[in-house]
């Protein structure tokens, strides 16, 4: 590569944000690998499923009989695009394992970070 201002670029990421507050990516780092001809990629960092033991719960939902969850995620959070909250919230990592039992009892959480008040 000889351009001068893509060889800046892919040397130092600029820190912008990638991701709306809403994604479950956000506010991760960033990280640039070379590839074997020389080619520098960017790239999200991993993200971890927080401990489900970790997450503060506000209630649970007992599944119905083709409820979705950015359905759920709306009427809890506001949001349908939060549905990554309550996979967080059940330890699921594919958003379809949390919604294929009905009668499954979904954990409602505060956001990881966030610890509510016990015993109110």
């Amino acid at each position: 590569m000889t351009d001068p201002l893509q060889m800046l670029l892919q040397a130092a990421p600029l820190n912008t944000v990638l991701f709306p507050p809403s994604s479950r990516y956000h506010g991760l780092p960033t990280a640039v690998h070379t590839m074997p001809d020389g080619t520098m990629v960017s790239y999200v960092r991993r993200r971890f499923i927080p401990p489900p033991e970790q997450l503060t719960v506000l209630q649970e939902h007992t599944l119905i009989q083709g409820e979705r969850l950015d359905h759920l995620a709306a009427r809890y959070f506001g949001d349908p695009e939060l549905f990554w909250r309550l996979c967080d919230a059940n330890g699921v990592m594919r958003p379809g394992d949390l919604i294929e039992e009905v009668g499954c009892r979904i954990r409602i959480t505060l956001p990881e970070g966030i610890r509510g008040v016990t015993g109110a």
